[in-house]
């Protein structure tokens, strides 16, 4: 018996993650947040050239924080940052986070990781003056935080662009017949194109499952000019920081953070099997890998990372593809 997508075909069909989204339509920009149904330990993967970030030195194999309370993507380039605020507080009003030691009227220290994307120059209205809409975004879609949710044009893929195409928020999951569940969420707004040029096929077609992103495949006799990078943002140069994949990868078995950090580099690949150029200077790809360590595996370590790895990368490859693709079934951008 084959390894198959989860149920709902998304992060969530991981026991226990739940996924909120949060999005401005004026602003045309979002957020969303993943939190795990208990504190869990996660690791990260910086691999673009121009990365926006928040507590990933906090997630080092030699840190001191032992686990993570939620994890968030946004759009909005640094001004995204200031969602994290909102779930940070959120979470520590409600008692959740770490601490060495526990002291009477010292609050708990929630550890929020994130990651921006740049939509900034992708349309809506950024005359927000000294009022950015991400706090804001980031208790709106820590609130809406469920089971299911919406991909496409949607939380921090909402203003994304992927190459010339729409972007998105995308998921895909994949549960083997021996009990391992991976799944990945990303916003996509990549440099990169995700279409093979002069085609509809996406790259990442090979890992495509049951026509998930719309079963187009590359003709019989396609040759790749290695030059061509196809419906890739047309002038680097110009484009500057407006580009980033950012994304998270939920595994169910018990990992180190050693382990996890594993993962997130094995994932990473993924983008490279859905988008070209990728990993480029002016990207600032983010990978996170999330352990709800729902179960322990007595298998030789090496031999289930590279499993998880690869199957978090092959995850990662379609949720960039179904993110696009299910954008682009809309209206067009403003």
């Amino acid at each position: 018996m084959p390894a198959r997508p989860g149920p709902a075909n998304l992060i969530t069909d991981v026991g226990g993650v739940m996924v909120g989204n949060a999005h401005d339509s004026a602003a045309f920009t979002g957020v969303t947040v993943i939190r795990p149904g208990a504190r869990a330990v996660a690791a990260g993967f910086v691999a673009g050239g121009g990365p926006g970030t928040r507590e990933t030195d906090a997630l080092r194999a030699d840190g001191l924080v032992d686990a993570v309370d939620a994890i968030v993507l946004s759009g909005g380039s640094v001004y995204g940052l200031a969602a994290a605020d909102a779930v940070t507080a959120a979470l520590g009003a409600a008692g959740q986070g770490y601490a060495m030691r526990n002291l009477p009227g010292v609050p708990l220290s929630p550890v929020v990781p994130a990651a921006v994307l740049y939509d900034l120059a992708n349309g809506g209205d950024k005359t927000w003056g000294d009022k950015p809409p991400y706090r804001d975004l980031g208790a709106q879609a820590l609130a809406a935080c469920a089971n299911t949710f919406e991909i496409g044009r949607a939380g921090a893929g909402f203003g994304a662009r992927a190459g010339q195409d729409r972007g998105g928020l995308g998921s895909a999951s994949i549960v083997t017949p021996d009990g391992l569940i991976v799944g990945a969420l990303v916003a996509v707004n990549a440099f990169g194109a995700v279409r093979m040029p002069g085609t509809e096929a996406y790259w990442a077609w090979p890992y495509e499952q049951d026509n998930e992103f719309g079963g187009a495949r590359p003709p019989a006799d396609y040759r790749l000019d290695l030059d061509d990078w196809g419906a890739a943002k047309v002038n680097p140069a110009a484009a500057g920081r407006a580009n980033t994949t950012i994304a998270c990868v939920a595994v169910n078995v018990a990992l180190s953070r050693p382990e996890a950090q594993r993962v997130a580099r094995m994932a990473a690949s993924g983008f490279s099997r859905a988008i070209r150029p990728v990993f480029a200077p002016f990207d600032g790809d983010v990978v996170f890998c999330l352990s709800t360590a729902a179960i322990g595996r007595d298998e030789p370590r090496p031999i289930l990372l590279a499993r998880l790895g690869e199957l978090g990368a092959a995850c990662l490859a379609r949720a960039i593809a179904r993110g696009v693709h299910a954008a682009g079934q809309g209206a067009e951008t403003p």
